[in-house]
């Protein structure tokens, strides 16, 4: 229920899920005791409010064009009906949105999930020309119109740097974990020799890898879970015997606590695209959280936290040998998997964990209200 003379702000996303995990969890959620939150979808699954968050959707388009095209227009109506103070959208393809908003007056922050210009060069599916063509368009815009924004918030100090040099109220938001989400009642102290992988399921993201080491052995399996990125992919997937490589589909939080909580070990092992290699991965952090090792790409960035914390092993996402031997390593030696696990929990209590992250958003919008 919405509380009357409260400032009214509003999240806007064309391309992410309602429940979004950064989007809803861990922002619209944690600013309802003190705003008046509404969120503006376009997934086609209706309106409703849950945990005093108002959600409008304003229905999902047929094709990446007409979202572009058509729904970035059905939800600037949207905004301009609810007459919010404070917009908070999180898709570059609304920047001019934002932009349009502030015109009218408004507080606007745009919220940088990833390195824009850099994902799209990795996105293979798509011709080389269109790829740099998009990357250099969408550069030059966020370059253009951030300035004009009322704040920037970004996922990554990485992102930030850029956004520093055209925004003066720029701040990293990281995507840590909700350490109350990570209780002790959620790990199965009598585990299997079971490994899990979290996250979005594509060749850039190791699947391929993971496919052949797990294929291959009958003493460990794979736990997977997330959005296939191909129906190519899935097939391979769903050709290999569910012994081995198990798919529990896209998964609520509560599952993923659970199926981290059932694992000896979690993998991120992603392979070094331009936007990987200075990404924050959630999951990396919440397989910590959840008081598992970790084995992740042994780039700079993930590298140095995972060893300054002692809590996992770093290799090269090619090397399916250094993978396994990994993997075996942690299988092997209980002591050790118990001892890295337990320093990761205790890495996101002093430093990684979203309750303290969050301090940085209401900061900004302290300021801006």
């Amino acid at each position: 229920m919405f509380i009357m003379n409260r400032i009214r702000i509003c999240h806007l996303t064309s391309v992410h899920p309602r429940y979004d995990v950064r989007i809803f969890f861990k922002e619209c959620k944690y600013l309802t005791d003190n705003y008046n939150v509404y969120l503006v979808v376009a997934d086609r699954q209706g309106d409703e409010e849950t945990d005093k968050i108002h959600i409008i959707d304003v229905g999902k388009s047929s094709s990446r064009l007409k979202r572009v095209l058509f729904t970035s227009g059905l939800i600037y109506r949207k905004a301009i009906d609810l007459n919010c103070s404070i917009y908070h959208f999180h898709d570059p393809e609304l920047i001019f949105i934002g932009f349009v908003l502030i015109m009218l007056g408004k507080k606007v922050i745009y919220d940088v999930h990833e390195d824009v210009p850099q994902q799209i060069k990795s996105k293979n599916y798509y011709n080389i020309l269109i790829r740099k063509s998009a990357s250099v368009f969408l550069g030059r815009a966020e370059n253009y119109y951030a300035p004009k924004f009322s704040a920037v918030i970004t996922a990554t100090e990485f992102i930030s740097k850029r956004f520093e040099q055209l925004n003066h109220l720029t701040t990293a938001v990281r995507n840590f974990p909700i350490l109350s989400e990570f209780k002790t009642d959620h790990i199965n102290e009598h585990r299997e020799n079971r490994i899990c992988y979290i996250g979005g399921i594509s060749v850039q993201r190791g699947i391929n890898e993971l496919i052949k080491i797990f294929d291959n052995q009958n003493d460990f399996s794979l736990e997977l879970a997330g959005e296939i990125e191909s129906k190519e992919i899935a097939e391979k997937i769903n050709s290999i015997s569910p012994v081995r490589i198990k798919y529990h589909g896209v998964i609520n939080r509560k599952k993923i606590q659970e199926l981290i909580g059932m694992s000896k070990i979690g993998l991120v092992i992603l392979h070094p695209t331009p936007n990987h290699l200075n990404s924050l991965p959630t999951k990396m952090f919440e397989y910590m959280a959840g008081g598992i090792p970790v084995i992740a790409s042994d780039f700079p960035l993930w590298k140095r936290i995972i060893e300054d914390n002692n809590c996992g092993i770093c290799v090269n996402p090619f090397d399916l040998n250094a993978i396994l031997k990994a993997i075996r390593f942690f299988i092997d030696n209980e002591i050790e998997r118990a001892r890295m696990g337990a320093n990761g929990k205790i890495a996101v209590i002093n430093k990684y964990q979203w309750e303290k992250e969050v301090i940085k958003l209401h900061d900004i919008y302290r300021i801006l209200a």
